[in-house]
């Protein structure tokens, strides 16, 4: 059968984010925003208390925590999958001692040393993405010969940095970090490659919710008008049998990966994926993405470590 992809609900509980921020410091609304991104179709939400748009100032690790810590302990006790959108690896450790699962790091180990022994000490996912340096610096390293070629360089160099500091492989989850240190013509050439980032073996993360690049396309239209074009991309992502895409709208990517399970599993196969489709008579699929798997976190997790490009 072939895996759903995931559809990851993003709650910024952050005054400063470039969608929402703002709309949910409040523990309550948070709460209630994420309980509707999970009726929607949200198998897992992911807690960020530190926005990392470009241009964006630090937060102190004590105000980070205090936004962050317990808004997690809340949804773990309802029953909600959470992962946690940080670079410091003492919110890492709290928010997995808070019944947090995945630690999504838009760094992948590189802000903070601490980090990759702490996520190595449990059992939790994580996300590497490809990073180059903060929010006040990353445009200007927006620099390739061949962004693909080199992202993927520089992303295998974080997944081997990680799994040398004890990470287990199957754990680990990769992102290729559109518009963190891209231009909008690299974030596309990236989009258009997604297979050579699936030959990598692990589960792939893409975010591309709302993000300048797709407003750039649509001659500057504003981030709560982008949800269309994030859906696009998330139909092509699951046509590429990626894993999870991240997203402030819900439904909609939601309707997006649902309208490309009915497609592959009537015959069409994924666009340069191996594998069999699922013979699974349309009536009785699941009608949300998150219902595919009983544990939204795992995908194919028997993979061996693939090898340096």
């Amino acid at each position: 059968m072939i895996p759903v992809t995931q559809v990851m609900g993003i709650l910024n509980v952050t005054p400063d984010s470039f969608s929402d921020g703002g709309a949910y410091l409040d523990g309550e609304r948070a709460l209630a925003h994420a309980r509707e991104m999970m009726a929607a179709g949200a198998g897992i939400i992911d807690v960020g208390g530190e926005s990392t748009r470009p241009g964006a100032a630090r937060v102190s690790p004590e105000e980070e925590l205090a936004r962050v810590v317990p808004v997690v302990s809340a949804l773990v006790a309802e029953g909600a999958t959470v992962s946690v959108d940080t670079m410091r690896a003492s919110v890492a450790r709290a928010a997995l001692q808070a019944g947090a699962r995945m630690i999504n790091d838009v760094s992948g180990g590189l802000a903070d040393p601490d980090m990759i022994p702490s996520v190595a000490d449990s059992d939790a996912d994580y996300v590497v993405m490809h990073w180059r340096d903060h929010s006040s610096r990353m445009q200007s390293l927006a620099t390739y010969d061949d962004v693909v070629e080199e992202v993927l360089a520089e992303l295998l160099a974080q997944r081997d940095r990680a799994v040398g500091g004890g990470v287990d492989p199957s754990r680990i989850i990769l992102d290729p970090g559109l518009g963190f240190s891209k231009t909008a013509e690299h974030n596309w050439q990236l989009l258009r490659h997604l297979d050579r980032f699936q030959a990598l073996g692990h589960r792939l993360l893409v975010g591309a919710s709302r993000k300048a690049f797709l407003g750039h396309l649509l001659g500057g239209r504003e981030p709560h008008g982008r949800d269309g074009a994030t859906a696009a991309l998330s139909f092509w992502s699951a046509l590429h049998g990626v894993w999870g895409v991240r997203t402030h709208d819900v439904a909609g990517q939601s309707d997006a990966i649902t309208v490309a399970m009915q497609l592959l599993g009537d015959g069409v196969a994924r666009v340069d994926v191996a594998g069999p489709i699922d013979p699974t008579p349309a009536g009785e699929r699941a009608t949300r993405p998150h219902r595919g798997s009983a544990d939204p976190l795992r995908g194919d997790s028997d993979r061996s470590l693939p090898p340096r490009a």
